[in-house]
């Protein structure tokens, strides 16, 4: 027997040692809730009329970060979803332009590209819809549009990459700014969370507290809504939020049925997106389930199951994706 053959059969009689000491192999309790639950792919759909390439992402990156394309020159996208804090920022209500403070809590960009409704209201079917919307918002960045594309126009850096991304004639446009802003936020994908590698098969990722959160939260009719890649169907539910009167997708649709119904949120990485609901007024996560137990399933949800249920949530913090931010001409 050679030398190699000798080792590997030490090798393999140690492992034996080594299981037999472990024991035999439990199967996981939790796993027939799997099949309740989809992983979060690699990357988020991408539209037929908006390809996804390295030049375009570049270019949206960019411009998520550019404050020119304010009227003020201080605010950009990233003023409000700031990567440093799960693209959010972390207060009740975006403060925009002149120091204005808005209606809403400023929601999360991360896993945006998988939502089937954008806003607390869903008054944008898609990113592109969505993009320049608080480019021109008063409220947000007060800039007229017309006047966004000429400040861009002033820097060659721009010129040359909205060539690179773009091939037509004169491709700083509207149209190609949000194409470029949708294509860098499908990119703000977070992989890898213990959840993820949970339903892949690593029965140890998770704790038996989160497992038993993740049953809890199956159990209560929770993935109802909270369901899909992203942790959310995109659609609008009423809900009495404490210190909410905004009266949400009625201003959109004006159906009375609309009345203070908001959009689901996702629960990927929320755990890093407080403070929660349509106005921020619950600045933790326990709160947060508390409400929802009662609101949406008219409960007082056990002090147990509520810490289960929270222990779980945090299993949804994906790796948030990390780069440089960009140097601006």
């Amino acid at each position: 027997m050679s030398n190699r053959s000798v080792k590997r059969l030490f090798a393999l009689s140690a492992v034996g040692f080594a299981l037999a000491l472990a024991g035999p192999a439990t199967a996981d309790e939790y796993a027939g809730y799997k099949p309740m639950f989809q992983p979060l792919p690699a990357i988020a759909p991408i539209p037929g009329d908006n390809s996804l390439t390295e030049a375009k992402a570049e270019l949206g990156k960019m411009l998520f970060f550019e404050p020119r394309i304010s009227a003020s020159g201080v605010i950009s996208c990233a003023t409000c979803h700031n990567p440093a804090l799960g693209y959010t920022d972390r207060i009740p209500r975006a403060t925009g332009h002149m120091g204005q403070v808005g209606e809403r809590n400023t929601p999360t960009v991360l896993n945006s590209g998988f939502f089937g409704a954008q806003f607390w209201d869903g008054r944008a079917p898609t990113l592109e819809a969505q993009a320049l919307g608080p480019v021109e918002a008063g409220i947000e960045m007060a800039m007229p549009i017309d006047k966004a594309v000429a400040r861009l126009k002033e820097f060659e850096i721009y010129h040359q990459m909205f060539a690179a991304a773009f091939d037509e004639k004169d491709p700083i446009k509207p149209a190609n700014m949000a194409k470029a802003l949708a294509a860098f936020q499908r990119t703000l994908v977070t992989p890898n969370s213990p959840f993820d590698r949970y339903l892949a098969g690593d029965d140890h990722a998770m704790s038996a507290q989160q497992k038993r959160g993740m049953k809890a939260f199956a159990d209560r009719g929770c993935v109802g809504c909270h369901r899909g890649p992203a942790l959310t169907d995109s659609n609008f539910y009423p809900i009495k939020v404490p210190g909410s009167t905004d009266l949400g997708r009625y201003l959109v649709t004006k159906k009375d049925a609309d009345k203070h119904a908001f959009k689901t949120p996702t629960l990927r990485n929320v755990a890093l997106t407080y403070p929660y609901f349509n106005n921020g007024n619950v600045d933790n996560l326990k709160d947060a389930i508390k409400v929802m137990g009662k609101e949406m399933l008219g409960l007082d949800l056990p002090a147990k199951e509520v810490a289960d249920i929270e222990a779980f949530l945090h299993a949804l913090t994906g790796e948030v994706p990390q780069f440089a931010v960009p140097s601006l001409p």
